[in-house]
């Protein structure tokens, strides 16, 4: 993934930019918020907004509103959920800075209070006054984690939810496969299914043809034997990674792509509940932020939830997966506390 994802700019290509363009980090995000907002796709409200942000690790990330035809509002990703999501996968640790095109809507300003270290993250609206305030300036009277939490770890904290397969008899997942999402340590293994010439790789998964590209056949049939295990343990892994304090039912969803991608999308939670954000949602930020593509290329998703959880993904995700990509398939998996 890396600097090859228009949502993304490494710390060592940040500080040259800023160096050939004369700008501290902070002058230098104010001009990315505007071609941002480009990338946004808005087709209800046709408003466009875009959040950029930088992180303890010198990295850039972005975040654009995502709205999705014949679903309910609720399904709208918010920019600086997208920028929180975005950060979160690619293993940030903090967010120093935040500047947006418009003033972080309620919705929003609620969800970052998930965020560690929330008392020293700034807010700047990239308008003609400039300005730069704490984001507790936009929540002075705040409801937050600590409201029905005393002590739980927050969004870019470690998470474990402890989560595995009731049968212990499977195999660890294959190293050969690598995410489109994650910090460095996975990206090493990540799952690109053909080498460098676009080639499938003769120890992938059966599902493409010469070109790279998933069968036509495999579309709607993924099988039941190692691929499709491999998708269980992708999205059991999400799964484990997901941020549901409040409600203790953990979700993780793993997309693939015509390209041969595998996105994963963790559960975020908001104290506040409806500010909370989806697995699908953040993987098809995972999605946008790797291949960039139509959603129609998403071709087959597995998610894993737990067994009589009393929040369920499920009926949700097949229901927005209809919508968003028709041809998807959709397999759902239930795991268990160990």
């Amino acid at each position: 993934m890396g600097g090859c994802s228009p949502f993304l700019i490494e710390a060592p290509e940040v500080q040259r930019l800023c160096k050939e363009a004369g700008l501290s980090e902070m002058q230098y995000l104010i001009t990315l918020v505007k071609p941002t907002q480009l990338l946004a796709r808005a087709p209800i409200s046709r408003f466009s907004v875009g959040a950029v942000g930088l992180g303890a690790s010198g990295r850039i990330f972005k975040g654009v509103n995502l709205e999705f035809e014949g679903l309910p509002l609720s399904h709208t990703v918010h920019a600086e959920q997208f920028l929180v999501a975005n950060a979160a996968q690619h293993g940030e640790v903090q967010l120093r800075f935040i500047a947006v095109s418009a003033a972080p809507c309620g919705h929003c300003r609620q969800f970052l209070q998930e965020v560690w270290g929330v008392p020293e993250i700034n807010i700047l609206i990239a308008d003609e006054h400039a300005e730069t305030q704490s984001l507790l300036y936009f929540l002075p009277h705040r409801f937050g984690p600590d409201d029905l939490e005393e002590s739980t770890a927050l969004v870019f904290e470690p998470h474990f939810n402890g989560l595995s397969f009731s049968s212990m008899n499977y195999p660890e997942l294959n190293p050969k496969l690598n995410f489109c999402n994650g910090d460095q340590d996975v990206k090493e293994d990540a799952l690109n299914l053909c080498n460098g010439d676009g080639d499938v790789k003769e120890d992938t998964l059966n599902l493409f043809n010469s070109d790279g590209d998933v069968k036509e056949e495999s579309i709607h049939n993924l099988s039941s034997s190692e691929d499709l295990y491999q998708f269980r343990v992708a999205a059991l892994k999400a799964a484990n990674s997901s941020h549901a304090p409040y409600s203790k039912c953990p979700s993780g969803i793993a997309l693939m792509t015509t390209k041969g991608n595998i996105c994963t999308g963790f559960y975020i939670e908001s104290a506040a509940f409806n500010p909370s954000l989806s697995p699908l949602q953040a993987a098809i930020v995972a999605f946008l932020c790797q291949d960039g593509g139509n959603y129609e290329d998403i071709v087959h998703a597995v998610l894993v939830e737990k067994k009589g959880a009393v929040v369920q993904q499920g009926d949700t995700v097949k229901l927005a997966l209809q919508k968003i990509s028709p041809k998807c398939s959709f397999h759902l998996f239930n795991c268990y506390i160990k």
